[in-house]
This record gives structure tokens, C-alpha cells and sequence, in this order.
């Protein structure tokens, strides 16, 4: 399924926003430390995707987890990456997400030094429920978020596209 936009939230924390001035070179560093770089335990990539309302390019840097393949949770699914909507207990998804639901055919990832095409999809029921589980289970600062408000956190699939 395409990336469903669900409502956002009543309520959730504010996320701090850093001077305007600062952001370029805030980007500049974390970009430079996100290849092949574990935050907070989590390994890193850089989604690029295409502003909704904007239509100019965006990246930002994003934990990810594997997806299990078809024999459990020891065998990550190749070409497949989950990402959290999180923004830390926010009322209202990151910019990203809405990017996702806007231009699904324009979305790559930079991981391990390659540039990948991937098709975003929204998890959803059961299925999301059973990898929220998972993450939080392995990092529990997912399942804080979640408390903090009322919308639901979206977890999204990247798919490898072939070529």
C-alpha cells in the first residue's frame, strides 16, 4: 500500500528547532557522519525524497531497521528497510512522511555508499503492529514516542525497485 497519511495528533511534544542559520551546516555534519554510522545503536541512511508542497529535494538522515525475511527475524529481508515516522512523540508527522505520501515514485536512499531507488509503502494492522513490537523491543525509546501522543506513529517499508 502506498504511504496512507493518518491523522495527525491532539497532542505530543514540540521538537526543538535549531536557528534557521545553523541548519545547512548541521545537515553538512550529520551527512558526513552518517555513512555507515550507528546512532543511538541504530544503523543510519539518507532518504531523498521530493517536497510535497515544494517539489525541490530533501534529505535527511534516518535510523532503520531490517525487515525479517521469510525465515524470521535472524534473516533480514534484502532490499528492504523500515523506517519510524516517530519525530519523537510528535503531534504531527515529519515533513518527510508527507514528502512519501506526495511523490512515492521519487524516493532513494543512500546506504553503504550506494544510491537506491526504493518504493515507500505504509505498514498497516496487524503488520505494523508486529514490527512496531520489534523496534520497540530493540530500541524502546520507540515505544516512549508512541505515549507521548495520540496519532499513530507511521512505519514505513523502502523496497529495492529493480534498475
Amino acid at each position: 500500500m502506498p504511504v496512507k497519511l493518518t491523522p495527525n495528533g491532539t497532542y505530543g511534544i514540540q521538537m526543538p528547532r535549531p536557528p534557521r542559520p545553523l541548519m545547512p551546516l548541521m545537515r553538512a555534519l550529520m551527512r558526513l557522519g552518517s555513512a555507515g554510522m550507528r546512532r543511538r545503536g541504530m544503523k543510519v541512511l539518507t532518504l531523498v525524497t521530493t517536497g510535497a508542497k515544494s517539489g525541490r529535494v530533501h534529505e535527511v538522515e534516518l535510523g532503520w531497521f531490517p525487515e525479517p525475511g521469510s525465515s524470521g527475524d535472524a534473516d533480514h529481508a534484502p532490499g528492504r528497510w523500515l523506517i519510524v515516522g516517530s519525530a519523537g512523540g510528535s503531534s504531527k508527522h515529519p515533513a518527510w512522511v508527507y514528502n512519501l505520501a506526495g511523490h512515492p515514485d521519487q524516493t532513494w536512499i543512500r546506504l553503504d555508499g550506494r544510491t537506491i531507488k526504493v518504493r515507500p509503502d505504509s505498514l498497516e494492522g496487524d503488520e505494523r503492529a508486529a514490527a512496531f513490537a520489534r523496534i520497540s523491543a530493540e530500541l524502546p525509546n520507540y515505544g516512549t514516542y508512541q505515549t507521548r501522543t495520540d496519532r499513530q506513529i507511521p512505519i514505513i517499508r523502502l523496497t529495492e525497485e529493480p534498475g
